[in-house]
């Protein structure tokens, strides 16, 4: 590592030491060309998980988008704040399982897999967040949905 006094590549490491739970490593280190002591942190590099749009532009993840949507689609529904959590991290895990290989997952994917949860915990949500995803054209579209629910309902 390059001594931030001197510029020399010379250095050892003094002293290690974990931190923030395993996740990055602190190393003193002293030059030997100058002897100044310095500091430097080690920590992983992951690729970011990506989603793919539907117009092929690439973004990185967001659990907090992911929540407002799921909040949005069960706003004043007898649903608590901590279900939308639990649900928000159970389709980030599947998403991130999904996507393993590549790291990236379709918004298509990702879309379904909401809609998956939602029809489990509350139909009206379900629709609500069916009208945006899935972007119905006229209402006979939003009809069909609705039908469909109530037909497997029984």
């Amino acid at each position: 590592m390059r001594c931030p006094y001197c510029g020399s590549l010379d250095d050892k490491v003094i002293e290690s030491r974990t931190m923030a739970n395993g996740e990055s490593i602190r190393r003193r280190r002293e030059c030997n060309s100058c002897g100044y002591r310095f500091t430097s942190y080690e920590r992983i590099e992951e690729k970011p998980f990506m989603v793919v749009k539907r117009d092929g532009r690439r973004e990185p993840f967001d659990r907090a988008k992911l929540e407002r949507g799921i909040e949005r689609a069960l706003e004043k529904r007898p649903v608590s704040t901590s279900m939308v959590d639990q649900l928000a991290t159970e389709i980030e895990d599947e998403a991130i399982m999904r996507g393993k290989v590549s790291r990236e997952i379709s918004t298509a994917d990702l879309g379904e897999l909401v809609l998956q949860r939602l029809y489990g915990i509350d139909k009206v949500a379900y629709i609500r967040f069916a009208s945006v995803y899935k972007h119905f054209e006229n209402l006979d579209e939003f009809l069909t949905e609705v039908n469909n629910v109530e037909g497997n309902k029984k």
